[in-house]
């Protein structure tokens, strides 16, 4: 939870916390600069010494959501033990778990509108965040010959997709409105008939 008011020094972080507050409350683009400012603590002036306006300090939440989202995905994935595919698993669930937890970065990360390309910074964090899906699925193939493998990349973005679209449609508003299986066994469900559809289960 955000702080309201702005202590020790630490101004660029109060706003960031400030801001993910306001985003909770308000969604990432109906609340302005000097509304974070007001919420930290401080004058409608000061967030200009750390950020040029709105849309980069947006950028700085998301750049530290993914930066978060990719030490829990590493959490999760503990180098593919003890299994890859239950790694991989438990790398769906994280990511279930970080979008309800942690839901104004979550927003601030794929619902804001901004550019990961245009900042390097933000570009990077979310490079890592993908990369750890990328060596799920590349220790998914590892038993398999090589010419039968799929593309890792390729399959680290299904797997991102279907987990995205589990929490779009199946975790916000009134549990069970949409279904009545819940998230986690919608996505884990999910991504085992795309994964036995690959190869990696046998039938």
């Amino acid at each position: 939870m955000a702080r309201t008011s702005y202590h020790h020094g630490n101004l660029r972080q109060a706003l960031v916390e400030a801001t993910v507050q306001l985003i909770e409350d308000k969604g990432p683009q109906a609340f302005t600069l000097a509304e974070a400012a007001r919420l930290a603590g401080v004058s409608a002036a000061a967030p200009y010494r750390h950020f040029a306006g709105r849309d980069e300090l947006l950028e700085e939440v998301a750049r530290q959501g993914f930066e978060e989202f990719a030490d829990l995905l590493e959490r999760a994935f503990n180098e593919g033990r003890p299994s890859p595919l239950s790694a991989v698993m438990r790398m769906g669930q994280a990511y279930l778990t970080f979008a309800a937890q942690r839901r104004g970065y979550y927003i601030a990360m794929f619902e804001s509108g901004i550019s990961i390309a245009g900042n390097a910074g933000l570009s990077q964090a979310s490079d890592r965040a993908r990369g750890v899906l990328v060596r799920g699925a590349e220790a998914l193939f590892l038993k398999m010959p090589a010419d039968r493998r799929p593309p890792p990349g390729m399959v680290a973005d299904h797997l991102w997709a279907l987990s995205h679209g589990v929490v779009e449609l199946f975790s916000r508003g009134k549990p069970g409105s949409r279904s009545p299986i819940s998230p986690g066994d919608m996505l884990e469900s999910g991504a085992l008939i795309y994964l036995r559809g690959l190869g990696v289960i046998p039938d």
